[in-house]
């Protein structure tokens, strides 16, 4: 339960519902409305990886074996998401680290276009989406609005010139790292060298900040995550990432971080992957509406939101299998004491208000200042500050 909830029911003077009465209310029928008049915004679904990866036909989208119209092996197809309310999905583009030896832009453009003829095959379920107004418009017209996000700054191979290519392709964030330490950011699961970013990574943000593309903290280390909300001039996400306040690994984020967002603005969007959530290694619906308790309670009710990491985990949280069990996730919520108002919030009002403001600030800082041309070996030295 919220502490919110709580302090209402202890309040002297105000009727209390009885034990019977909350069993009558239809908590999965909340949720339904809610999600059918506010898109809910997954934050990240690795699904391209998926299809990049698949025994059958990999890469190919096309191949009958990848047919998203079918039930497929993976945690998304059209059925399930229909079933789950998706209204909006940030489509992981991830690559992984060791890319960087092969040619890491190359990597990340197949990716890139996985995701875009994935949302290309099926026009009457998925539209590419590069604003909120966007976003609000598929929503609309009963589509998924489809976001691409780039996992793990590694890509951009030091280069803002291939950061901003990646915008133009409809790129709307950048995870500044994964799990490796790069030359300019440190990264919660990989050697800690720079004590956060270096020069050079504070240009990445603000670079993102200029172009609209949303600094995802998510995988950084605490010092990372500081540095950045020194430095961006619009909010930050997490795209998928839990309370270290509820299960202490270093995936998650510190209170005294989750404070800052509320003055930043920004949102952390809570995953679903058991290792993060819970001692046990195993969790439940339960376990992940903690979590969102938690950022609600500590960075505030618009600052959190939804990131299940569905296709990029293994395990999934009992009660949260794949796209489609959503709305019992948002029922929880509401036996506990939300209220529409704010499961709105959480299903996507808050990232849509991230995203305006995000907008906002790039179109002022278009009028005020070029693309930076600035070099790694400039700001950093030779080859960052190893």
């Amino acid at each position: 339960m919220r502490w919110g909830a709580l302090i209402c029911l202890l309040t002297v003077g105000l009727p209390v519902a009885s034990a019977a009465d909350a069993q009558s209310v239809d908590h999965l029928a909340i949720a339904k409305r809610v999600l059918s008049a506010t898109p809910l915004i997954d934050g990240h679904n690795d699904l391209a990886d998926k299809i990049h990866e698949s025994e059958a036909a990999p890469n190919d989208v096309w191949a009958s074996a990848n047919d998203l119209r079918a039930h497929t092996p993976f945690h998304t197809d059209i059925e399930r998401l229909r079933a789950g309310m998706v209204g909006g999905q940030f489509w992981s583009v991830y690559i992984p680290y060791e890319a960087v030896e092969e040619g890491a832009a190359k990597r990340q453009l197949e990716q890139i276009d996985i995701a875009l003829q994935m949302i290309a095959r099926y026009p009457d379920t998925f539209e590419l989406a590069r604003s909120a107004s966007d976003v609000e418009r598929i929503f609309g017209s009963g589509k998924i609005a489809s976001m691409l996000g780039i996992e793990g700054g590694h890509a951009i191979e030091n280069s803002l010139g291939a950061l901003r290519a990646y915008y133009d392709l409809g790129v709307r964030y950048m995870t500044l790292t994964h799990n490796g330490t790069l030359d300019w950011a440190d990264a919660a699961l990989g050697e800690h060298r720079h004590g956060g970013l270096t020069p050079f990574g504070e240009e990445v943000v603000r670079e993102m900040n200029r172009l609209g593309m949303l600094v995802d903290l998510s995988h950084t280390s605490a010092e990372t995550m500081n540095d950045a909300l020194d430095v961006s001039e619009a909010p930050v996400i997490w795209s998928h990432a839990g309370a270290r306040g509820v299960y202490d690994y270093p995936r998650n984020v510190p209170d005294q971080v989750l404070r800052r967002v509320r003055e930043n603005g920004g949102v952390v969007m809570v995953d679903f992957y058991p290792p993060f959530l819970s001692a046990r290694g195993e969790a439940t619906i339960s376990d992940v509406a903690d979590h969102i308790d938690y950022v609600a309670d500590v960075a505030g009710v618009d600052h959190v939101g939804i990131g299940s990491d569905f296709d990029g985990i293994e395990k999934t949280p009992e009660g949260l299998e794949d796209v489609s069990k959503y709305p019992p996730l948002f029922a929880e919520l509401s036996r506990r004491g939300w209220n529409e108002a704010d499961l709105a919030k959480l299903a996507g009002e808050n990232v849509l208000r991230v995203m305006r403001v995000a907008e906002g600030v790039a179109s002022r800082l278009q009028r005020e200042r070029p693309p930076s041309t600035a070099t790694i070996e400039e700001l950093d030295g030779s080859g960052g500050n190893d």
